[in-house]
C-alpha cells in the first residue's frame, strides 16, 4: 500500500475470516494425506500380524478424543495452535519446553521417513541405482528447494489431492474387481479385523502405536483459527470429522488390500507392500501407485524439512536453542536457512543410520516408532492441558469435559508405553538431551527458556 491510500484512520490488515466448515475439512484431508495409510501399510501388517484394519480404527479412537483436546485448546490460544504453548500456559513452563523439545523428535524424523521410503520406492523402480544414491539425491533436492524457498501453493495441494483421490477410486474398483473374481471362504471378509490364529492383543497396540502416523497433521487445523468463520465451533469440528474422514477411508483402502494379500504370504518389500498389492488387483497400478505415493511423500517430506526448520527457528528465536545459528533468517531468501541445512544433513544421515540398527524391522519402521514417540507425548500434554483448563480449573465439573481428556491421555499412553523397544529408548536418550539442556540453560529450569508468545513473522 503506497502512503498515497494511507491515512490516520487505516488499519493494520487483518486475516479474513473466509474459511467455512467443509474448507477446514478440505485442508486438514490435504494436510494428512488420502493416501496416509499406503507408505505404512506393510510396516502395520507385519508389527500387528496383519490386522491393519483394526489398529486403524483403534488409533482413529484415540485421535478422535486428543482431536477434542485441540479443538478446544485452540479457543484458549485462537493464534498459536501448538501443543508446548498449551502446556507451557496452563500447566508448567517446564513441562512445555518438554513438550516442545518432543516436538522437535516429531518434526525432524518426517523429513528423515518419506526419505527412506521414497528412496526405497525409486530403487524399485530403478533396481540398478542403488538405495543410498537415491537417498543421496532426494535429500539434496529437498535441502535446495527449501533454501531457496520454494512455496507449494493451495492449489497444487488441492489439486494433488484430487489426483490421490482418482487414484483410489481406481484402486477401490480393481480391488472389488479382482475380489470378486476369486472364490472365499467364510471367515474372508472378517480376517482383516479379527484373526484367531495371529491375534495378540500386545501386537495390535504395537501396531496402532505405528498407526498413528496416518493421522499426524490434524492438528494444523488449529493454526487456522484467525481465518475460520465460527472458530469456536468450527476449529473443533473440522478437527474431530477430518480424524473421523481419513480414519474411515484409511481403513476401507487397508481393508481392500489385506483382502487382496493376506498377512500370511510374505510382501517382496515392507516399505513398499501397498504398490505390490495394488499391482496384484490390476498390474498398471503398480506403477501409478508406486509413483502417487512417490509424489506424495515428496511434497510431505520437503513440507515437514521446511516445517522442521521453523520450529527450529522458533526454538532459536526465543532462546531455547543457540540464537546465533537457529535464530537467524537468510536475509535474501526469508527462510531460516541454517535450520534448513541443519535438518538436511540430519535427515541423511538418518537414512543410513536407522536402517543399520533397525534389525529385524525396516529403517522405515524404526523412524516411523520414533516420530510418534514424539507425537503421542505432544498428544498426551495437549490432553492434559486440556484436563487442566476445562475440568480442573473450571467452576463446574462436567462428565463432557474430564472424559475426552482423560481418555485421550491414557490411550495415548498406552499407545506410547508399546512403541518398539529401541524406540523408546532411542526416544529417552533424546528427551534425557534436551531436558538436560533446558536445566543448564535455566539453572534448574527456574527461568522460562520458551517465549510462548512469539512476535508475529514479516510477511
Amino acid at each position: 500500500m503506497t502512503s498515497s491510500t494511507t491515512g490516520s484512520t487505516s488499519v493494520s490488515p487483518r486475516l479474513k475470516r473466509t474459511l467455512t466448515l467443509w474448507d477446514l475439512i478440505l485442508y486438514g484431508v490435504i494436510v494428512i494425506q488420502p493416501v496416509a495409510p499406503m507408505s505404512v501399510f506393510g510396516v502395520l501388517s507385519n508389527r500387528g500380524h496383519g490386522h491393519v484394519v483394526t489398529t486403524i480404527l483403534i488409533a482413529m479412537v484415540a485421535m478422535l478424543f486428543t482431536a477434542i483436546s485441540y479443538g478446544r485448546m485452540a479457543r484458549a490460544y485462537p493464534s498459536a495452535g501448538s501443543a508446548f504453548t498449551y502446556v507451557g500456559q496452563e500447566i508448567n513452563p517446564a513441562l512445555g519446553y518438554v513438550t516442545g523439545w518432543s516436538m522437535v523428535m516429531d518434526y525432524m524424523l518426517n523429513p528423515m521417513i518419506c526419505i527412506i521410503w521414497i528412496s526405497q520406492q525409486a530403487h524399485v523402480f530403478a533396481p540398478g541405482v542403488s538405495y543410498g544414491a537415491w537417498a543421496v539425491f532426494f535429500a539434496l533436492v529437498f535441502t535446495v528447494l527449501n533454501v531457496q524457498g520454494v512455496k507449494t501453493s493451495a492449489r497444487v495441494n488441492s489439486g494433488l489431492a484430487a489426483a490421490m483421490g482418482v487414484v483410489i477410486a481406481i484402486f477401490f474398483v480393481a480391488a472389488a474387481r479382482y475380489l470378486f473374481g476369486h472364490p472365499h471362504d467364510g471367515a474372508f471378509f472378517t480376517r482383516p479385523f479379527y484373526d484367531p490364529q495371529t491375534w495378540n492383543s500386545q501386537t495390535v497396540l504395537g501396531g496402532t502405536s505405528i498407526a498413528v502416523l496416518t493421522y499426524i497433521g490434524f492438528d494444523g487445523i488449529s493454526t487456522l483459527s484467525e481465518e475460520a468463520e465460527n472458530p469456536r465451533r468450527n476449529i473443533l469440528l473440522a478437527t474431530v470429522l477430518t480424524c473421523l474422514v481419513i480414519g474411515i477411508l484409511s481403513a476401507l483402502e487397508v481393508y481392500a488390500a489385506q483382502l487382496i494379500w493376506p498377512a500370511s504370504e510374505p510382501y517382496p518389500n515392507l516399505d513398499t507392500a501397498f504398490t505390490f498389492v495394488a499391482g496384484r488387483a490390476w498390474q498398471p497400478l503398480f506403477a501409478v501407485v508406486g509413483f502417487t505415493l512417490v509424489v506424495a511423500n515428496f511434497g510431505s517430506g520437503m513440507g515437514a524439512q521446511l516445517g522442521a526448520a521453523r520450529l527450529l527457528y522458533g526454538m532459536g528465536r526465543s532462546s531455547a536453542l543457540p540464537k546465533s545459528f537457529f535464530g537467524a533468517v537468510d536475509p535474501k531468501r526469508h527462510v531460516p536457512r541454517n535450520n534448513v541445512l541443519f535438518v538436511g544433513v540430519l535427515a541423511l544421515a538418518g537414512a543410513f543410520i536407522l536402517p543399520a540398527v533397525a534389525g529385524e524391522a525396516t529403517g522405515y519402521e524404526l523412524g516411523a516408532n520414533l516420530l510418534n514417540f514424539g507425537a503421542l507425548i505432544a498428544f498426551m500434554g495437549v490432553n492434559a492441558a486440556a484436563f487442566t483448563r476445562y475440568y480442573l480449573r473450571a467452576d463446574k465439573k462436567k462428565l463432557s469435559n474430564l472424559l475426552p481428556p482423560l481418555l485421550g491421555f491414557v490411550i495415548c499412553f498406552l499407545l506410547w508405553w508399546n512403541l518398539s523397544t529401541k524406540a523408546r529408548i532411542f526416544g529417552a536418550i533424546w528427551m534425557a538431551v534436551g531436558i538436560g539442556f533446558g536445566a543448564w540453560k535455566t539453572r534448574g529450569f527456574r527461568g522460562n527458556l520458551i517465549d510462548f508468545e512469539l512476535p508475529p513473522e514479516e510477511g
